[in-house]
Parts: structure tokens; C-alpha cells; sequence
């Protein structure tokens, strides 16, 4: 068995998973958060196949816990190997051939799954200030990692990597060009190992090629982005420069005219952090409805709250705008795939964000799209035009699956 370790560093979180990626199975995975913040929160989960020679095998989960003082990611490493030594799996008896990190940011520079070595830690570093919220948090956790697997090569897989494939027409915004050089402007496009993964998840669950299909890949969580492929690969995708473009997000405004920040600059007094914080943290569902969590927004609805009808209306406007303009991208579109936290469990939103594209034959069908069943699946009717799809995404397994590939 060849097993990876897949790291997801935040800035005061360490998540991480022991995957085999041939069996498509999770051996354990934990969260380390609050670190440097106090007491520090553990979590550790060991899962085992039960009776593994029946046709469906289930699958058992140990959960651990435990309290105290993390300082900082070195300390936060030192806890997740103690976790494995405590609790297993023996990391001895299932040594990882690679360990993968999930970097936010590439910049230009990376478009693949990418070895790192001291000049790419270089590289992501000079990289922060494009990504000051993720890159630092992810650097500090590929250092503390080279640090305690010193003898495991290491790979970088980037969120951005995905919309290389965007072509200039997309990436380019209509910016004074000289300063859009000298700045690094472009849209880069986030959520890229998601997206990548549903694609490939989608194409390989209709029994269909990839490279032949036109897919819509709605990626919905308190973050959200949404990506037209074609063939496979990104050709257009709703986040820009940051993650802050695009559709309403949970506290993110998404699309907005730049001249209102012009205006809040002048009539409001706000400075660059304060419309950082306003656009990042203090809009999206959160301040139309003061309420962040899409579950929260559809239970106001229920209860006859304005506020979170309007946010929910909103939202779904967006939706809708995109779909309809990343169908004309493509010239047609021949699946549609939600996922994350919203894009596969809310499906009032799947519902009403495709009611308009029955004119292009997307038809879903309403018993399909209610049920709770748990994995990929169709909601679509079955004289659709156009397949729907519910599909979970796995960005730890598409990391795993990328780390070996680039060693």
C-alpha cells in the first residue's frame, strides 16, 4: 500500500489526511485549530474497513480529541505525529511516499502539481503578496512538514493551477496594460483542485470521456466559484484576482462595481483594510441577512424573513447569470455538476438555480433532486438534455492523486 499525507495548512489550522489513492481510501484524518491561540483544539480520526471481503464493507470512524497550548505549526506537526503514534495508523507501517500541500495561490508560475524545493518555497513566499491571507499560512505549514518528513519528497498543489488553461480573452481584465504588468493583475481562478476533480469524477460516473464534454462545475460552499470546462480543462471560472470575485458568497460580496469602493473611499472614510473587511467578511449572505450559512438563509425564508429571502434571491440571480453566460462560452453545455457544502445539500438552490435553462433542455427531476442519498448521483430527468449532477467533491483525494503523479 502507498500511502500520502496530505496537508491543508491555514493560518491558525493544521487539517490533514493519510489517503491511499489507489483504493480511493482514507486511512485517518485530523484538524489542529487554534494554534497560537491559547488552547489549542485536536482531532483525530482513524477509519477501518469492516468485514473487507463483503460486497459493501462498511467503514468504521475513531474519533479522538484533546485539548492544549499549540504555539505554532512546528508545534502543530509534532501533535499530529503524536496523534498517529497514539492512536495509528502506525505511520511506520504505512510510511508516505509523498506529502501534498494544498497552496492557495501559483501565480502564473505554476500550472502543475510541482516538487518543492527550496527555490519553490521561494517562489510561493514572493507569491504572498498575491494570496497575504493563504500563501503565509500555507508556506508555514510546508515548512514545519519538510521539517518533520525530511526524507519524503514534498509537493505543491495549487488552487490556481487548474485555470492555466484560461485563455488571454479571459484572464485579462481591461486595465491600463503597463499596470497590470507591473502589478501582477489577472484573473487567476481559485477552487481549482475541486473543479478538476468533479470534472473527472462526472465524466468517469456517465462512462463518458472527459476530454469530449462541455461541463458546468458549480462549486458551492461559503466560498463558491463556478467553472466552465471544456475538454477537461478551465476555460473560464468566476473567481478573478482573489477569491472575492464572482458569485455571493457566505461573507463575500462577489461581483461589484469598483466604483463603489471609489465612493465609500470618498463619502464613507474607509481605507484599504476597512473595505478589505466589508468585502470579505462582512457582506455576501452575511449582510444582506446577517446571517452567513446558506441552511440559515433557507430556514428565514420558511419564517417569512425579508432579508433572507432577498439574500437568497440575490444568490440565485447570480447563479443563474453565470450559468446562462458559461453555456454561451462553451456553445452548449452537456453536464452540470454541484458541489461542496451548498451544491450538495441544498436543493432548493439546485432547483431554482437551473429553473431558467429549460429552454436548453435542462430539466431536473424534483423526487431525484430531494433525496438525501449520500455520493454522486443524477438529479436530472431522463429526458434532459443536459445531465445534472450531484457530485462530492474530494480535494484531499485529488491531491493525493497529484502528488504522486509528480514524483
Amino acid at each position: 500500500m502507498s500511502v500520502v499525507l496530505v496537508i491543508n495548512s491555514g493560518s491558525s489550522s493544521l487539517k490533514y489526511s493519510l489517503i491511499d489513492p489507489e483504493r480511493r481510501f482514507e486511512l485517518a484524518h485530523g484538524l489542529i485549530e487554534r494554534i497560537g491561540q491559547g488552547t489549542g483544539i485536536l482531532g483525530h480520526t482513524v477509519r477501518t474497513v469492516a468485514e473487507p471481503g463483503t460486497p459493501t464493507p462498511a467503514v468504521l470512524d475513531v474519533k479522538h480529541s484533546a485539548e492544549r497550548p499549540i504555539r505554532d505549526h512546528d508545534d502543530a506537526f509534532a501533535e499530529m505525529l503524536a496523534q498517529f503514534a497514539a492512536h495509528g495508523p502506525d505511520l511506520a507501517e504505512h510510511p508516505p511516499v509523498v506529502v501534498g500541500h494544498r497552496v492557495v495561490h501559483g501565480g502564473a508560475r505554476f500550472f502543475e502539481p510541482t516538487v518543492i524545493t527550496d527555490a519553490v518555497e521561494e517562489d510561493i513566499e514572493d507569491l504572498i503578496v498575491l494570496a497575504p491571507l493563504h500563501n503565509p499560512a500555507n508556506l508555514a505549514g510546508i515548512r514545519a512538514a519538510r521539517a518533520a518528513f525530511r526524507d519524503v519528497p514534498h509537493v505543491a498543489v495549487f488552487d490556481t493551477a487548474f485555470h492555466q488553461t484560461l485563455e488571454p480573452a479571459a484572464y485579462t481584465y481591461a486595465l491600463d496594460a503597463a499596470v497590470a504588468r507591473q502589478h501582477r493583475i489577472r484573473r487567476y481562478g481559485f477552487h481549482g483542485t475541486s473543479h478538476k476533480y468533479v470534472a473527472g469524477a462526472a465524466a468517469g460516473f456517465l462512462g463518458l470521456d472527459v476530454g469530449e464534454l462541455r461541463q458546468i462545475v458549480f462549486h458551492l460552499g461559503n466560498g463558491a466559484s463556478v467553472t466552465a470546462v471544456r475538454g477537461g480543462r478551465s476555460v473560464e471560472t468566476s473567481m478573478g484576482f482573489t477569491p472575492l470575485e464572482g458569485l455571493v458568497m457566505g461573507t463575500r460580496t462577489g461581483d461589484i462595481d469598483p466604483a463603489v469602493l471609489i465612493h465609500l473611499v470618498r463619502r464613507a472614510g474607509l481605507d484599504a483594510d476597512g473595505l478589505d473587511t466589508l468585502l470579505n467578511k462582512r457582506s455576501g449572505l452575511l449582510g444582506l441577512a446577517g446571517r452567513s450559512d446558506m441552511r440559515d438563509i433557507l430556514a428565514g425564508r420558511i419564517e417569512g424573513d425579508e432579508a433572507a429571502s432577498l439574500a437568497y434571491d440575490v444568490y440565485i440571480h447570480r447563479l443563474r447569470a453565470y450559468a446562462g453566460a458559461y453555456a454561451a462560452q462553451l456553445g452548449g453545455v452537456d453536464v452540470i455538476s454541484f458541489t461542496a457544502g451548498v451544491g450538495e445539500n441544498a436543493a432548493d438552490v439546485r432547483a431554482d438555480a437551473l429553473a431558467t435553462l429549460e429552454f436548453m433542455g435542462v430539466r431536473v427531476d424534483a423526487e431525484r433532486n430531494a433525496s438525501r442519498e449520500r455520493g454522486i448521483r443524477r438529479i436530472s430527468a431522463d429526458d434532459s438534455a443536459v445531465q445534472v449532477l450531484v457530485v462530492p467533491t474530494d480535494e484531499e483525494l485529488e491531491i493525493a492523486r497529484q502528488s504522486v503523479s509528480a514524483i
